[in-house]
């Protein structure tokens, strides 16, 4: 990340948002805790950057024992540097195979593999390492860091363009550098003397002047990204420069995309020398200015769990200098971003294996995103009921077990968030139907907006 650390001075801003968010405490004791993951269960696997990852349980304790810890190894003396990311194999539960991400001695970045102990799936080998790639970084800053298992089963990596300011070496747009890339490598039959196989469909392969292994360009330093899990869409939060940050949402299967740095930061120009058309480019769905003190974008995930309803669809994000948590909703064909203040360091976001969402501060606490809405109208949130589910011709909504009268306007959207459906529902009905007869088979969202603002969104299927 461009920047990890500010003096506390420089973080007294005054924010008028609303809170629609609440942290809920969930795990503490960690030491510069930057990834979060899950291995297919019900367990957290907290990554502390200078070498060594732990094992958090369903009720936030720790285990005494680390699960792995190869600290010697990692070089974490730059603010950026250090084992950084973490991402287990798709059959992780039958091949015990897990991949890491991290700076070595010499500041290089080096992808390896691991494997648990088969007598002890708590503990893995330190011994078990197997180098998949290496990369040179000239800078101690910019090394991206994140890995992610996409829906087609390889590997992704994010890069960073190699550090210092400006991209002095334009490694982003030099698609013969493997610096301020994605990445899409197969490891599903990784050896000693094959450690890596490049899937087919990369944009490059064949390209003698490229290398094969890259995926997308363009980037500065994405330090997260993620898949979301309903659609398989790829959210890249990359890093700005001097004024903007920027979050890019493409189809997990757009391949060769150009991001557009050191040519541009966000839609604004940066270093347009030697730059293709920007009619070429990939611009963000969404961008935020420094102003207010903000700086650096940490990347999240949609939320796709089924304890908020409301936080349903939501990409969530954070900036580490202001402690800000934001959220992109999608409305009316435009990612409109809300964001709250809270108390933290943010530098990442995890998603337990029910989809429910978690974001860690770098002083070493992990908390559980939350709906305040769930607390405050608890018996409304529970009282409605939807059905049948699945749907076919009639979805019918029954409000008889909702103990106060109010209006409300409800709305159903399609997983892109287009409008497909609207009705209004006055006091007096206690109940009423939407025709889904003209409906396409798949996912909607049902919204209802009761007439003093309050939101409650649910997810349905059609048949």
């Amino acid at each position: 990340m461009k920047k990890l650390l500010l003096p506390l001075c420089a973080l007294c801003f005054c924010f008028s948002f609303s809170q629609d968010i609440e942290l809920e405490a969930f795990a503490s004791g960690f030491n510069r805790p930057v990834n979060i993951k899950h291995a297919g269960d019900d367990r957290l696997f907290v990554v502390e950057q200078d070498g060594v990852i732990k094992i958090v349980n369903t009720d936030g304790s720790t285990e005494s024992t680390n699960f792995l810890d190869i600290d010697s190894r990692v070089g974490s003396s730059g603010n950026e540097q250090g084992l950084l990311g973490l991402a287990f194999h798709p059959n992780y539960a039958t091949n015990g195979y897990f991949f890491v991400n991290y700076t070595n001695n010499s500041g290089d970045t080096v992808i390896s593999r691991f494997s648990r102990i088969s007598v002890n799936p708590a503990i893995a080998d330190p011994n078990s390492e197997l180098i998949i790639l290496t990369y040179s970084q000239p800078y101690s800053n910019h090394n991206g860091g994140e890995l992610q298992f996409g829906p087609d089963g390889y590997l992704y990596i994010s890069s960073g363009d190699g550090g210092s300011g400006g991209d002095p070496q334009n490694n982003s747009q030099n698609t013969n550098s493997l610096l301020g890339k994605l990445l899409r490598i197969d490891v599903n039959n990784s050896s000693a003397s094959n450690p890596y196989a490049i899937p087919s469909d990369n944009p490059f392969v064949g390209n003698s002047a490229s290398r094969e292994e890259i995926w997308a360009y363009g980037l500065r330093n994405a330090w997260k990204f993620s898949f979301d899990s309903l659609n398989d869409d790829l959210w890249i939060a990359d890093v700005g420069q001097n004024s903007r940050e920027e979050i890019n949402m493409v189809a997990s299967t757009d391949a060769g995309l150009n991001y557009g740095w050191r040519c541009y930061e966000g839609n604004n120009t940066y270093n347009t020398s030697g730059c293709p058309n920007s009619n070429t480019l990939t611009f963000p769905v969404s961008e935020y200015s420094h102003s207010g003190g903000r700086c650096s974008i940490t990347g999240g995930y949609v939320y796709r769990g089924s304890t908020y309803p409301n936080l349903e669809g939501l990409y969530f994000f954070g900036d580490v200098c202001t402690q800000e948590i934001g959220y992109l909703r999608y409305e009316n064909g435009n990612w409109n971003s809300t964001f709250e203040g809270f108390s933290g360091n943010w530098v990442a976001f995890g998603e337990d294996i029910n989809g429910e969402l978690y974001v860690s501060s770098l002083g070493g606490s992990i908390f559980k995103i939350t709906d305040t809405l769930l607390s405050i109208d608890d018996n409304l949130l529970n009282s409605i009921s939807i059905s049948p589910i699945p749907a076919k011709n009639i979805l019918n909504i029954d409000f008889s077990n909702v103990n106060v009268s109010f209006s409300a306007n409800i709305t159903v959207y399609d997983i892109q968030g287009k409008t497909v459906k609207t009705i209004f529902k006055d006091k007096e009905n206690k109940s009423t139907s939407i025709n889904t007869s003209d409906l396409k088979s798949g996912f909607y969202i049902l919204k209802i907006e009761t007439e003093n603002g309050r939101q409650i969104t649910n997810k349905f299927i059609k048949n």
